[in-house]
């Protein structure tokens, strides 16, 4: 059976009518993912495992394997199919409680990455210019003989404090064990890279006092109002968001739940959404209070909620009898539906409908985070939507949101840090986070080359990264370049050719996932508590290690109170008594689900200073943030200026993510790219989706050469007329323009993220703009 691009775009499109069993559920669907496999194999030259050069699979016993996938944060659990000791296909894992038997394409395609040239097949160090990919192979020891002696060299000098680690996540096994290293080296510099969850965490201090991440409960909730998250593109656990499409649109009309899309661009989350509404970039904020002005005024919102469980929702007064503005007040003034038309470019009657029909429905729920949540953005928009489930009093309720704890596990006994580990970690970080600055945010993942460019080249003088990709993932390439080049030493434990291994020193491959145990703890953005096992379901295939294993050998290498910190023999040993009684369960059945997990009552719910809900974030007095304004204290709508001069860049650039095109720590598998369309990369050069009418203003048609340019850089690229996406707006996909990888993925089209710089939050510091004012000229 031949399967061309058009064919398999048509079976990716049809996954959202089936009957929630996510991406490809049939045996028809198989058989195409079986000839995409071959052509996979006869497509790459340099395809070799064990002998097999670009064979088939040699017959033998057929076995089945379950695991659990970490490509993305989604944390699907698999089933393998293997023929002998070799992989032949990876499937959705039935009854996973995140993703039941679904698997998206990424997910599919990881044996590429498994088998694929990209592995990394033993610790190289750098022979030529960064950058340069010149590496000789090296042993292990010579490998980490030459890291604790650099590490070493810098501890004795008394700058462990100019040691960094950047990693995908702060949760599990592996990030802890890279954080506990830091804290008995001296260091404070543990960095998780960007995305939404930065922000949402500090929302949910801040309004609620509590700790963890966000939980929707999507699959229950029958009003969806999404803030720009693209719930079919790969926002959060991308099968589980689409299986619960597929639950919102089953049933009889009457019972189907509604959802609703406000992004600038016809996505498609908006596609399939039952409206979308289109608004001017970066006002989201303003459209959330402009329907809780509706809300409050025609007194739809919840009394129960808001008469006893929240705070500062009514003006109030301190013991000095000072008034305070309270929220009400707030949207009640300044955000009536004609201004907030005025600002968002969306009419005010159809602000007045949106907004009943969101409160009038049993179990509305406003989720945030844009794209796939790549991005930490604005605290004032996340909290301003979150205000939203708070007006419905759709908070820890069946399909609302909650904060949601993790799956409890053993401690480790306590660092026991010696001089130089204690001044080392006291000293301040390099991206500010915690500063007296950003008293509350714990990383500020794209401040760290900022920082470094600014005058403090020296900052990091050794840098360790591990599931992250920064080189590649980071705003504002070319500070990220130019950062990197100023650290003399870079270490990656990446299992592919990344762009961040690309320019290292040294690098140190870990197994591949589905080499490996690992524990992987709950996605993001699921309602419940999961614990998922990675586990070996091959041998490993070249000669690599586990990330864990190889810091435990560092730190016990360089002796001392760092040696001390790691007590266990080896990573196996050290996840095994982490999970305690639990890990015969792990073992058996892969995952453990909390099932009787429900969220605290309202009246237990808050760890806030008023013990309730909060519009006024008392917080921020008590942590020293410096709010210049009363409104400061309350949910608003504060405008963050894309970064360039509106008269020399009359137009907006913003990203456009896609299911079929990966942009994170992982680069593209062939088979992913292989289903782009012929409007989206054409060879290896990248279209910008443009409106017909800005197209017009500029002379430009349907593919044309045209420069795109920016403050941070330019770039030439194909024009795609496009009705979906406003005037005045440019849509650029996320997730090419690699240098690093091979030919199948580099060179081919431009990484947005060189082109997007950083526009700081003013109370948190992070990444807040959603794009970049940029113009397009003719060629």
């Amino acid at each position: 059976m031949k399967l061309d691009r058009r064919t398999f775009i048509e079976l990716i499109v049809g996954f959202s009518a089936g009957a929630g069993g996510g991406f490809m559920a049939t045996p028809v669907n198989w058989k195409l993912m079986d000839d995409m496999t071959i052509w996979s194999q006869e497509l790459w030259p340099r395809y070799q495992l064990g002998g097999l050069k670009g064979s088939l699979p040699q017959q033998g016993k057929v076995t089945h394997a379950d695991s659990v996938c970490n490509l993305c944060p989604g944390g699907c659990g698999i089933t393998v199919r293997k023929v002998g000791d070799r992989a032949t296909k990876i499937e959705g894992r039935e009854g996973y409680p995140v993703n039941d038997g679904g698997i998206c394409p990424l997910g599919a395609a990881g044996l590429q990455l498994l088998y694929g040239p990209w592995r990394i097949p033993s610790p190289l160090k750098r022979i030529g210019k960064r950058g340069s990919g010149n590496f000789e192979k090296i042993s292990w020891d010579e490998a980490i003989n030459e890291v604790v002696q650099k590490l070493g060299n810098l501890r004795q000098k008394g700058q462990s404090h100019t040691v960094a680690c950047i990693l995908g996540s702060d949760e599990g096994t592996v990030p802890r064990l890279f954080d506990r290293f830091l804290t008995a080296y001296g260091s404070p510099n543990f960095i998780r890279t960007a995305s939404a969850e930065d922000t949402y965490e500090l929302a949910l201090g801040l309004m609620q006092g509590t700790t963890g991440s966000v939980g929707y409960d999507l699959e229950r909730a029958n009003f969806i109002l999404s803030f720009g998250s693209g719930l079919i593109e790969g926002w959060g656990s991308p099968v589980r968001v689409i299986q619960a499409h597929s639950t919102w649109r089953s049933g009889d009309l009457k019972d189907r739940a509604t959802v609703v899309q406000i992004e600038p661009r016809l996505s498609n989350t908006a596609a399939k959404a039952d409206n979308w509404h289109p608004i001017n970039p970066g006002t989201e904020a303003a459209l959330a209070l402009g329907l809780a002005h509706v809300i409050i005024k025609e007194s739809l919102y919840n009394a129960d909620f808001i008469g006893k469980h929240t705070f500062g929702f009514e003006d109030w007064s301190d013991s000095s009898g000072k008034t305070y503005m309270g929220f009400k007040r707030l949207v009640r003034t300044e955000y009536t539906p004609e201004a907030v038309a005025k600002i968002t470019g969306l009419p005010a009657k159809k602000i007045l409908t949106l907004a009943r029909a969101f409160a009038k429905a049993k179990r509305p729920l406003a989720v945030w985070g844009r794209g796939k949540g790549t991005v930490s953005g604005s605290l004032y928009e996340c909290m301003t939507v979150h205000a939203l489930n708070a007006l419905t009093g759709n908070i820890n309720k069946p399909g609302g949101v909650s904060a949601r704890p993790q799956v409890a596990t053993r401690s480790w006994p306590e660092v026991e840090r010696d001089a130089t580990a204690l001044s080392g970690s006291r000293r301040p970080r390099i991206d500010g986070a915690g500063s007296n600055r950003y008293p509350l945010t714990r990383y500020l993942p794209d401040r760290w080359s900022q920082v470094m460019n600014g005058g403090k080249a020296g900052a990091i003088q050794a840098l360790l990264v591990h599931g992250a990709d920064p080189y590649f993932t980071t705003l504002d390439s070319a500070a990220v370049a130019k950062a990197f080049d100023a650290i003399p030493f870079v270490v990656s434990f990446s299992t592919c050719l990344d762009e961040t291994a690309y320019h290292a020193d040294l690098i140190l491959p870990n197994h591949h996932y589905l080499e490996r145990w690992e524990d992987l703890p709950t996605p993001v953005g699921l309602q419940k508590p999961i614990l998922g096992m990675l586990r070996p379901v091959v041998s490993p295939q070249f000669d690599t290690r586990h990330a864990g294993d190889v810091l435990m050998t560092i730190a016990k290498s360089m002796g001392g109170s760092v040696a001390s910190a790691f007590p266990w023999d080896d990573y196996e040993t050290l996840l095994k008594e982490t999970m305690g009684d639990k890990w015969g369960s792990l073992e058996a059945a892969g995952y453990i689900v909390n099932e009787g997990y429900k969220p605290s009552a309202w009246s237990k719910a808050f760890g806030t200073p008023s013990g309730k809900f909060e519009f006024y974030i008392t917080a921020f007095d008590q942590a020293g943030v410096k709010i210049g304004k009363d409104v400061g204290y309350l949910p608003h709508y504060e405008p963050v200026q894309p970064e360039g001069n509106p008269a020399t860049y009359p137009l907006i650039l913003i990203p456009t993510e896609l299911m079929r095109l990966a942009d994170g720590a992982v680069g593209n598998p062939p088979f992913c790219t292989k289903t782009l369309e012929e409007t989206e990369l054409k060879k290896n050069d990248l279209f910008v989706e443009v409106n017909p009418k800005t197209a017009a203003d500029y002379g430009l048609s349907e593919g044309h050469h045209a420069m795109l340019e920016t403050a941070k850089g330019k770039a030439k690229v194909l024009v795609h007329l496009f009705e979906g996406i406003m005037p005045g707006v440019i849509g650029i996909p996320k997730g090419l323009g690699h240098a690093a990888y091979d030919d199948y993925l580099a060179g081919k089209g431009v990484n947005a993220n060189s082109l997007i710089g950083v526009v700081e939050d003013p109370v948190t510091g992070l990444s807040a703009a959603w794009g970049v004012r940029a113009k397009l000229t003719r060629v």
